[in-house]
């Protein structure tokens, strides 16, 4: 059975950690051999800047070829629909561009996004399955509902931060903050996913009910908490959910009620402008460390203050993105054994 990095949740604890262990070594030592000859497709439905670049320069130092598709754009429209009948704008079906391209390259590595209409069918992450389905090699998910990459970039900057890979105990905050736009949920599910299956006490900070997860990705860090001995929880009180935390992370993200409908949620989410992170928040932590995925809106998600501190690892974060990536791909073509 062919194995893929689809999420985290997938993988043993054993197995994340090795991924996290080949990355350090990966970024003391940047160049390899490792896989020399080897190629991966990287298919975009949506717009990249980190995740391009790292993976494209990552496959190449350790001698590999990267080809960027994007369909719809330099490539044909594909159709992810069974039995449809292929009268519109798509031109070739999944199931022979999966196959077609599997003969070509060793891997294949895919960026798609939900269509922001109908929660309960982006939910089912189509593209990203339908490659894994139809696919004979490794397929890695570049972001789609969920950034497992991310969550091992994440993931590895604490454990610099902290000098220790053991990150059990440590407080952690997921909050929301606010941005003009209904952006995806996929950083936020990934990051209460790998933060509760580390073992870290975890709080939800939302500005109300409605701002919750989906019910499948809470219900991963709840059994992630029981296997792990964190705990998980949720909270609409900004000064009691910064107290005493050791780690910050912030996201923002639309209102799942409201997919589809976003207009009906503008207003909510303007009334909750202050959930920005700001210098005033980060006093409440206990000399917390703050990051986030990038890109952010400076002033809108998070103060310069908090942006240009000594407490910020975003930029940390990002760089290990190279390095995960490219620990990723080496144990998929190297050590399939290991998930």
């Amino acid at each position: 059975m062919t194995q893929h990095f689809l999420n985290t949740q997938d993988w043993s604890i054993g197995g994340l950690q090795y991924l996290l262990e080949q990355a350090s070594a990966f970024k003391a030592s940047k160049l390899g051999d490792q896989l020399k000859g080897k190629s991966i497709a990287l298919l975009f439905f949506n717009p990249s800047m980190r995740t391009r670049t790292s993976f494209e320069l990552g496959a190449f130092q350790l001698g590999a070829h990267a080809v960027v598709l994007q369909p719809g754009k330099d490539a044909w429209p594909i159709e992810f629909e069974l039995g449809t009948v292929m009268d519109g704008d798509t031109e070739e079906h999944i199931i022979e561009v999966a196959k077609v391209l599997s003969g070509y390259v060793d891997m294949i590595a895919v960026r798609a996004f939900p269509k922001f209409i109908d929660w309960q069918e982006d939910r089912q992450d189509k593209v990203l399955n339908a490659f894994a389905k139809y696919a004979t090699v490794p397929v890695i998910n570049m972001e789609t509902i969920t950034h497992p990459c991310q969550e091992l970039a994440h993931i590895l900057a604490l454990q610099e931060h902290f000098g220790t890979r053991d990150l059990r105990g440590k407080k952690y905050l997921l909050t929301w903050t606010y941005h003009p736009k209904a952006l995806n949920t996929a950083v936020a599910n990934s990051a209460l996913t790998i933060a509760s299956r580390m073992g870290m006490d975890v709080t939800l900070l939302c500005p109300n009910d409605q701002y919750l997860l989906d019910e499948r990705y809470m219900g991963w860090a709840e059994r992630n908490a029981r296997e792990s001995g964190g705990s998980v929880q949720v909270s609409h009180d900004i000064a009691s959910a910064y107290a005493g935390a050791d780690v910050v992370y912030a996201k923002s993200w639309g209102a799942l009620p409201y997919f589809g409908q976003w207009q009906g949620e503008i207003p909510m989410r303007e009334q909750n402008r202050h959930f920005i992170v700001d210098e005033a928040k980060m006093a409440l932590t206990n000399n917390g460390v703050f990051s986030h995925c990038l890109p952010l809106r400076r002033n809108v998600k998070a103060s310069d203050g908090v942006m240009d501190s000594k407490a910020c690892i975003a930029v940390q974060e990002a760089e290990n993105r190279l390095h995960v990536q490219k620990a990723i791909m080496d144990t998929l073509i190297n050590h399939p054994e290991i998930t």
